[in-house]
């Protein structure tokens, strides 16, 4: 690899360091440094360093916060692409934000690379780790509180991350079904004009959830554990007069339920249950003057043992970066 020109040289600022980082098998180089070094330059461009590399070493030039924190980011992808985890070109956006974190141990660590981190759902398809510091809290609350609230904006992983450990929960046993629901609230149509069956017009509100689960389970599972109930996928409506037992239950896009719907829905919760209700406050469909149930929902059981409530803003948003600043126009003054 031969060294990039940058506008400013090492030698033209003060107070710089080099730091040296070795990687065992060069044979993984080619996945960590990216195509043409697109994930070095782009750990360059976020941190101010500058990085050049000569066989299995990795020099970088730069301030002594920034040239550690672009080291602690390359060891981190190094470990990960070592323990064969998916790796895209979010993973590099994502951990170069996590490196700010010194606090989150086990995603930022110094430990050899062949351990695992503390934090992470296994499924039949990929082990999935955090993404932005804010899914840590989340991800354990995952797998510990009985009901969890996760609010906040698109792109943040609340409805991914709860059908992940939903489908881990169902594949080691510990919960019978797995049962996905969203409300069918239009966005400007109404379902009546939509063509075809009932099934046919609410499976457009529910494909996200498809998605989801299909990114954790292989097609054939998905298909068999719909076909015997195992895995239930269905409009919040449907969930009236039910009583939820041995199940993983998540409701999507809860800020779309009137108070009414979003009481039913949390007294479904049956024994040896788990339930999370994700939503974005600040996209509501619901017509005016109807208050949103997941507003009202949080606000009066926050606090209560055995609930959690985590928040996510649009700094959390783990797609692409432009998604996260679209979020933040909106949010902004004026908005």
């Amino acid at each position: 690899m031969t060294k990039r020109p940058l506008a400013a040289t090492p030698a033209e600022a003060g107070d710089r360091v080099r730091i040296t980082a070795e990687f065992e098998r060069t044979a993984l180089l080619g996945i960590l440094f990216g195509e043409f070094d697109r994930n070095l330059v782009a750990i360059e461009n976020r941190l101010g360093v500058y990085i050049s590399a000569r066989g299995n070493r990795v020099q970088i030039e730069g301030e002594a916060e920034a040239a550690a924190r672009a080291r602690d980011v390359l060891t981190d992808l190094y470990g990960r692409i070592e323990r064969g985890e998916d790796f895209d070109n979010g993973m590099v956006d994502a951990v170069i934000a996590m490196s700010a974190q010194p606090t989150l141990d086990g995603i930022i660590r110094h430990e050899p690379s062949d351990k695992a981190p503390t934090v992470m759902i296994r499924t039949r398809k990929k082990t999935i780790v955090p993404r932005a510091p804010s899914q840590v809290p989340y991800m354990q609350a995952l797998g510990r509180d009985d009901v969890i609230f996760a609010l906040g904006p698109a792109g943040t992983g609340k409805t991914y991350l709860a059908v992940a450990q939903a489908v881990s929960q169902l594949i080691t046993g510990s919960v019978q079904r797995l049962i996905l629901s969203r409300p069918a609230v239009e966005a400007g149509e109404k379902l009546g004009f939509l063509p075809g069956d009932m099934k046919e017009k609410v499976d457009p509100y529910l494909r996200p959830l498809y998605d989801a689960l299909h990114d954790c389970l292989p097609a054939e599972q998905v298909e068999r554990r719909i076909a015997s109930g195992e895995i239930e996928i269905a409009p919040l409506a449907f969930m009236r007069g039910r009583t939820l037992a041995d199940a993983f239950i998540i409701l999507d896009e809860a800020q779309n339920t009137t108070i009414p719907q979003m009481k039913m829905f949390l007294t479904r919760f049956g024994m040896n249950s788990r339930m999370v209700i994700c939503g974005d406050p600040n996209q509501v469909d619901l017509p005016i003057p109807i208050t949103s149930g997941l507003a009202d929902a949080v606000g009066r059981l926050e606090g209560l043992e055995g609930i959690n409530v985590s928040r996510f803003t649009s700094k959390d948003v783990v797609r692409h970066p432009i998604v996260g600043r679209i979020v933040e126009a909106y949010e902004g003054p004026g908005s």
